[in-house]
């Protein structure tokens, strides 16, 4: 059997559409997942830094995070509220994918730590919950925003392939030591009762 011309430009084209409609595809797919788990992080984020959807604010939430051994509980409540808020609403966007998956990912371990000690179901109090988010926020920033973003409408400036290692690993350093710092305080309170 020989192969014409038309025959390997027929099949050329038909390649060609079928990885086009796999790009589509998988950029919708994308998009859904970046606007579901962006916009539940950045309401989320209202609730710590506003108020907004039941929430308590910065106030509330210092509070919440002075009974949960995160100090100084202030700026804890702030940087909780703009990890979520922030990292949400960039993910939804598809801006600064790295970034944004990256600060919601630390955000998660965060929220995760302090439910561990439940176990792992969140009907019972555990970290799945956080734990999915932060997840999904960190491989969001490893596979990028897709072509429905701001990300691809700039060119990838503020998505740049060094920026995703830079991002997760600035951000897990972070944690470290919040969390570090957090679980050295709880201790040293039950230790003290």
């Amino acid at each position: 059997m020989t192969c014409t011309r038309s025959r390997i430009s027929r099949v050329s084209r038909s390649c060609r559409s079928a990885r086009a409609t796999c790009h589509s595809r998988r950029d919708l797919g994308l998009l859904a997942l970046r606007l579901g788990t962006g916009g539940v992080l950045a309401a989320h984020g209202a609730q710590k830094l506003l108020g907004w959807f039941g929430g308590g604010g910065v106030s509330g939430t210092a509070a919440a995070m002075d009974a949960m051994g995160y100090a100084p509980a202030k700026a804890s409540a702030l940087a909780a509220g703009l990890g979520e808020a922030g990292g949400g609403a960039l993910l939804a966007l598809g801006l600064a994918t790295p970034l944004g998956g990256a600060a919601a990912a630390g955000t998660m371990a965060g929220a995760a730590a302090v439910h561990a000690p439940n176990g792992f179901f969140a009907m019972e109090g555990g970290y799945e919950y956080p734990a999915f988010l932060g997840f999904v926020a960190a491989g969001l920033a490893v596979t990028g925003a897709g072509r429905y973003s701001l990300d691809h409408a700039l060119g990838h400036a503020l998505d740049r392939h060094w920026m995703v290692p830079a991002a997760l690993v600035g951000a897990a350093a972070a944690t470290l030591a919040v969390v570090g710092s957090r679980t050295k305080r709880v201790r040293e309170a039950e230790t003290a009762e």
